[in-house]
């Protein structure tokens, strides 16, 4: 057989949990994580509802016997395979309280993990199953899908090699109207269990969409966090969780960061919009125009890059790319980006060599556990009517 994964000779074998019936990101984290060819789908526990889980098994061309009820089942079943049968990799992509459970079981059975984010429920399952995974070696990466962007890493190497000078301030914003009307009381799946506190955790919009935004200031610029001053505000009457919030990070270099997020902005799709101002040059993203990114220098005509657009782009970003400049590349391409470069460290896993755990290009276990450390300083800032509280986690990373 082919090589397809570097010194392994096979495809790395997937279980996807989550994805059925109703589901929407289960079908993407499919989709990108087949993409390159280099895994396959194999087994899957896609609902908590043993007889929907059964029933999604077709639509993702799941064989009967290895559709099971229950992640549970999935784990013990699994691992009694033999090593050339068993899966290699498990896939968490259900609601956010369900994420722990099962990415422990995982690790615990010695399987690799994708897990969507927020990475858990609360900061003390996060900081468990940092401690399980470091223990285990297995290979975890969390699913901030924007990091996967082609231009996105641009920005991270332009920032790390000191091209825009040193960084000033950040602006990053994640928008969203969906959720203008109260949808979870007309039962809308989506809307249902990411404004439910027992499945949600601490923050809406601000958990949902929040933790992106600050994720990709701290992936693009490297900065590390200080401190910060929250207010979340839940502006549709009888919610639960907040749709709206607005956070003022100070990090420890002295720039300043911004972080608003919104679910109840009419008309805004998934605008998730950063800037980054330095002593150099300022860069502009926008994630719904990911193919383009706005250079400006005081003085000089404003620069455009584009995606694969020549040789004044980085090494990463050429290697994020898969199509030629003016094919456009977005959300799944982004999400396989992902899973491709955890897939390098995976393949290494299976052959027994040594593989990076935590200077990782893929967002790893570190970065879930700061997430978590966001939402929950957030909160706890909001509720004391902006206060600042610290904001560094001890495993933060650049």
């Amino acid at each position: 057989m082919e090589t397809t994964n570097g010194s392994l000779n096979r495809k790395l074998r997937m279980a996807l949990c989550g994805g059925g019936q109703g589901a929407f990101i289960g079908r993407v984290h499919a989709t990108a994580a087949v993409l390159d060819n280099r895994a396959e789908l194999v087994a899957g526990a896609l609902s908590s509802d043993p007889a929907k889980a059964k029933a999604s098994a077709p639509a993702y061309d799941i064989k009967a016997d290895r559709a099971y009820g229950s992640f549970q089942e999935l784990m013990d079943k699994e691992k009694a395979l033999p090593a050339d049968k068993r899966i290699d990799f498990v896939t968490v992509a259900t609601p956010n309280h369900t994420h722990f459970p099962i990415a422990k079981a995982a690790v615990e059975a010695g399987f690799n993990v994708i897990c969507d984010k927020p990475m858990t429920f609360d900061l003390k399952e996060a900081e468990e199953l940092q401690k399980l995974v470091e223990k285990s070696g297995v290979v975890f990466a969390v699913s901030h899908n924007y990091t996967g962007y082609p231009l996105v890493r641009q920005v991270r190497e332009m920032v790390l090699n000191g091209e825009i000078g040193e960084v000033n301030a950040i602006r990053s914003n994640y928008i969203q109207g969906w959720l203008r009307t109260r949808l979870e009381s007309s039962d809308q799946k989506q809307a249902k269990w990411r404004t439910d506190p027992k499945q949600s955790g601490a923050a809406g919009a601000f958990g949902d969409i929040g933790t992106h935004a600050y994720n990709l200031a701290r992936y693009m610029t490297g900065l590390l966090p200080k401190d910060v001053s929250c207010h979340l505000r839940t502006f549709e009457e009888g919610r639960s969780l907040d749709d709206y919030g607005h956070a003022i990070v100070r990090f420890e270099n002295g720039a300043l960061g911004t972080v608003t997020a919104s679910q109840v902005s009419h008309g805004r799709e998934n605008d998730l919009f950063i800037e980054v101002d330095g002593t150099k040059g300022a860069i502009q993203w926008r994630q719904e125009n990911p193919n383009e990114l706005i250079v400006r220098r005081n003085g000089q005509a404003h620069q455009i890059y584009t995606r694969n657009g020549g040789p004044y782009l980085g090494a990463l970003s050429t290697a994020s790319s898969r199509l030629p400049s003016g094919h456009p590349e977005a959300f799944f391409e982004a999400f396989a980006n992902v899973y491709r470069f955890a897939y390098d460290a995976m393949a290494k896993r299976a052959a027994g060599e040594k593989f990076e755990g935590r200077d990782t290009i893929y967002p790893n276990v570190y970065d879930g556990v700061e997430g978590m450390f966001f939402i929950q300083q957030c909160v706890a800032s909001s509720k004391e009517d902006g206060a600042w509280v610290p904001l560094k986690h001890a495993s933060a990373r650049k």
